[in-house]
């Protein structure tokens, strides 16, 4: 979520914070009927015209959070309806991952140009002489546009010496780099399933928090509860999420007390992702595939599988660090049940895939792991220290931020085999990945190695994260310079058959 849309902020994290501390403490779930009344009491509405509204809103929400669908405004359902389905200890996963809760969504215009009370109605009207439909005229006060002529080309926008003329779009829309925000018959917005990649952009940027996604973290909390052997593996865009005063070792620790056996990072299936990528961008580029897509981003591989389908063979076959670190600790407890925990709503996505699913059994958000330590009272800032943490090297840990994985990939190719050079383009921001792929598909990016980001500056930047970007993105390089190896060769808990290499 936007840091400064707070008050959104706030709701969010007081429904995650409600059903994990009623799983905790076994609630029964006909009470999840009376929550919104707890996240919201009183009589007077807050933030819209209605009290009831808000709380039918924070009721959606809840059903999210449970893993429900949303309901329809058009059908009757309790808030429980269909609780029973999702009262496990094992991922329940009911289609779409990404909800529009259509009550809450204005169905706000979509892209359009304005005219504003800057304009002086001026003698030239440079407006009216450059729109090529004649969309623009002079009206008693202002120009004036017809949206019904106008093709929005922005001509008049770009030509104002006043600059009285504004674009005006849907932030949904605007955020979606792949055009999957329709809108439905009363113009609310609406999600183009054979489109979304679920980034989960258009969540952070609605400013009326009417897109949400569903959780996990009540079946988690209940796996946990059963003691399920449960692992944790968090990505490495932890770091500085949980506020200036908590550790990296405290946050660990924090976890632990959640009831995981261990907490193991990421960025150690980084190194391993790392060492597969670079060897087999070396055997493959150019003489079997033109250029080589990285694999860490599940919103970039699904945009290339759905827009680019004919370009889907040539992002790299390697797994993504997340699906490496969980085959890292199944090999050393095959009965291990895994939850990667990270800023990416895509990656619950990825953990339902035939290959991975073995693999990870459970995926949160770093917003919903702040509402478990909210609900079991946890503050991180005073446990005590426990060992430091050198489960990965430097490169590992730089996945996080955009431009890191590529970066990975070429130094360890580099080291491999000096005598190659490297070429290497990125982008973040699905809107930047698509021109990219059109790029590759044209022909233009011969021998390079591609990384793609759906998130505008890597991961720091995901729908699932707390804290501001420069304030992670400075964390992250501080604790990636404490890593005790800077390549994934140095690093001794990599099997010696990867590293040998």
């Amino acid at each position: 979520m936007k840091e400064s849309y707070v008050d959104l902020i706030k709701i969010r994290r007081q429904v995650f914070a409600q059903v994990a501390k009623m799983a905790y403490e076994g609630t029964d779930l006909s009470q999840l009927e009376k929550a919104s009344f707890e996240i919201l009491p009183g009589e007077v509405a807050t933030y819209r015209d209605s009290i009831f509204r808000e709380r039918a809103i924070v009721d959606e929400r809840l059903r999210l959070t449970m893993g429900l669908n949303a309901r329809k405004p058009t059908e009757y359902y309790r808030v429980t309806d269909g609780i029973t389905e999702v009262d496990i200890d094992e991922r329940r996963f009911i289609e779409p991952l990404i909800n529009v809760i259509t009550f809450a969504c204005e169905a706000c215009p979509t892209k359009a140009f304005y005219v504003t009370d800057n304009c002086r109605k001026c003698l030239a009207h440079p407006c009216t002489n450059v729109c090529p439909t004649n969309a623009v005229s002079i009206g008693k006060n202002r120009a004036i546009i017809d949206q019904e002529k106008c093709i929005k080309c922005g001509r008049c926008k770009n030509t104002c010496p006043y600059s009285a003329i504004v674009q005006y779009d849907r932030p949904c829309a605007a955020a979606c780099g792949v055009n999957a925000i329709d809108s439905d018959y009363l113009g609310r917005a609406q999600i183009n399933r054979d489109r979304c990649v679920s980034c989960g952009n258009c969540i952070i940027q609605c400013p009326y928090g009417a897109i949400s996604d569903k959780s996990q973290i009540y079946q988690l909390i209940k796996a946990l509860k059963n003691n399920n052997n449960m692992y944790a593996i968090i990505a490495p865009s932890f770091l500085g999420q949980f506020g200036p005063l908590a550790s990296p070792e405290q946050i660990f620790e924090g976890i632990k007390q959640l009831g995981f056996e261990d907490v193991v990072e990421v960025s150690l299936g980084a190194d391993i992702t790392t060492l597969k990528e670079a060897k087999e961008f070396l055997e493959k580029v150019p003489t079997e595939i033109p250029y080589m897509g990285t694999s860490c981003c599940n919103s970039w591989t699904i945009m290339v599988e759905k827009l680019f389908p004919d370009q889907y063979e040539y992002i790299s076959d390697s797994a993504s660090p997340m699906v490496e670190t969980a085959k890292y600790i199944k090999k050393k407890d095959p009965d291990a049940k895994i939850t990667f925990i990270g800023p990416c709503i895509s990656k619950k996505l990825e953990a339902l895939r035939e290959d991975v699913k073995d693999y990870v059994h459970f995926v949160i958000t770093f917003e919903e792991l702040m509402g478990m330590f909210v609900a079991k009272d946890i503050e991180l800032s005073e446990i005590e220290l426990s060992k430091e943490i050198q489960d990965a090297s430097a490169l590992g840990r730089g996945y996080a931020i955009a431009g890191g994985v590529a970066d990975a990939v070429k130094k360890m190719a580099a080291e491999i085999d000096p005598s190659r050079e490297i070429k290497v383009e990125g982008a973040s921001t699905l809107h930047d990945c698509v021109k990219l792929m059109r790029m590759a598909k044209a022909g233009r990016k011969k021998g390079y190695l591609l990384e793609g980001m759906a998130c505008d500056g890597g991961c720091i930047a995901g729908p699932g994260t707390l804290a501001s970007l420069n304030r992670v993105r400075k964390a992250v390089v501080d604790f990636k310079n404490q890593s005790a190896s800077n390549s994934p060769l140095e690093n001794e808990i990599i099997d010696d058959e990867l590293r040998s290499i």
